[in-house]
């Protein structure tokens, strides 16, 4: 669902109506009609702010509270409430010109994933994974090669999720594996541990770093190429 809301600049209502809009966690964005002319010829209407739902004016003015109720029943899938995907995405936060330790994150791509991969299943985080590379275990990056972007965690094995059942051979029968992919917004990894669950693989050899390399990168922490 695109939800606008058009108004000019100098619109005394529209701070009100962004506010009841981020209270009922109502993805939306402004155009303003100074910018977006195109706005007064499509529509024909001058009235500020107007209320633009999937192309359609759904109010003139000032929303009257059931059309925002309206709206919130039909927003009932939780990845509506985030900003709209980007035509050109990245998947691994990107380093920002020459400058170390600053980074470029894309929030808008793949599908927020649970805490917990299954409940059979621990997941962990960053201090875990150092401390299980310290310990010469296994971690297994899940990703398949065309998203990895060429770095991964190091001392991590790729296995792409969609092998890991053929190879499950080259996982450490003594210890548990640690499984990962892009990080929260990514399903790579907890589809590799449900595929692994359904078969037979035991839960406790299994730990799921939701984190990924989203967390990894973004913690400063170092990398190494594929």
């Amino acid at each position: 669902m695109e939800i606008i809301i058009a108004a000019t600049k100098t619109c005394p209502h529209r701070p009100s109506l962004e506010k009841l809009f981020q209270e009922a966690w109502l993805p939306y964005r402004i155009n303003y009609f100074e910018d977006h002319p195109e706005i007064f010829e499509k529509y024909q209407l001058k009235h500020s702010p107007l209320l633009i739902v999937d192309g359609k004016v759904e109010s003139v003015g000032m929303p009257e509270i059931d059309i925002v109720n309206d709206l919130k029943a039909r927003n009932r899938d939780f990845s509506e409430i985030r900003i709209s995907k980007r035509d050109k995405n990245h998947m691994i936060p990107k380093n920002i010109g020459t400058e170390p330790g600053v980074v470029e994150v894309d929030v808008t791509w793949g599908s927020i994933q649970s805490i917990k991969a299954a409940q059979s299943v621990q997941t962990i985080g960053e201090l875990e994974v150092y401390q299980h590379h310290m310990k010469g275990y296994s971690i297994i990056d899940a990703r398949k090669p065309d998203t990895s972007d060429g770095v991964t965690i190091p001392g991590s094995k790729n296995i792409p999720y969609e092998e890991l059942i053929e190879r499950m051979d080259e996982l450490d029968e003594n210890n548990p594996s640690i499984f990962f992919c892009n990080g929260p917004q990514c399903p790579q990894s907890s589809t590799a541990i449900k595929n692994l669950l359904d078969a037979g693989y035991p839960a406790d050899r299994i730990l799921y770093y939701r984190g990924g390399m989203h967390d990894w990168i973004t913690l400063g922490l170092p990398v190494q190429k594929l």
